[in-house]
């Protein structure tokens, strides 16, 4: 699947509530303490399901073979990045300014320093949850849980288009 590189604007995502910040950094604990793991799940996942995804790391670009991703030591580091920032995220859940710099370094070096399509942050966030269901059911399970960090995730999703739109994503997108 890949994006036409527009910036999709829409109307602000559902708000967290108190509650869903106390479900999500609860539940988040177990998937941190195995966060190599969990990401390195996720980046298989999401690079299987999403091949043209890989166009952006040179470093797995050519891999096919989910084992050979799993051993991968830059696959690996990604993933723990990737996790790591989610941790930024859901650690900063109440404090406004510390997750509009989160989002705005994310946004400003995936936009400018990699030309990622902003479409891949919400097929990302769609993979992060699916695994987590999986690899964290007795966590994962109940639908409140989960609608709380479908909430997140749509804030993420959001928040990436909303930076990718102040720095000119379709006049960059267009010059590429």
């Amino acid at each position: 699947m890949e994006g036409d590189g527009g910036v999709e604007l829409t109307l602000s995502p559902e708000a967290l509530t108190e509650d869903d910040v106390c479900v999500i950094q609860d539940t988040w604990r177990p998937v941190y303490e195995n966060r190599e793991n969990a990401g390195v799940a996720v980046l298989i996942r999401f690079f299987g399901n999403f091949p043209s995804a890989k166009q952006y790391f040179s470093q797995f670009r050519d891999m096919q073979d989910p084992e050979e991703m799993r051993q991968s030591v830059q696959l690996k580091k990604h993933a723990v990045r990737v996790m790591t920032t989610l941790n930024s995220l859901v650690e900063n859940l109440r404090d406004a300014d510390k997750l509009s710099t989160v989002f705005s370094q994310m946004g400003k070096s995936h936009a400018l320093r990699h030309k990622v399509d902003p479409v891949y942050f919400k097929i990302l966030a769609g993979v992060i949850l699916e695994v987590l269901v999986e690899a964290f059911p007795q966590s994962f399970s109940p639908a409140s849980v989960q609608g709380a960090w479908s909430k997140l995730m749509g804030v993420l999703y959001w928040q990436m288009n909303k930076v990718y739109a102040e720095v000119g994503w379709e006049t960059i997108k267009n010059s590429a």
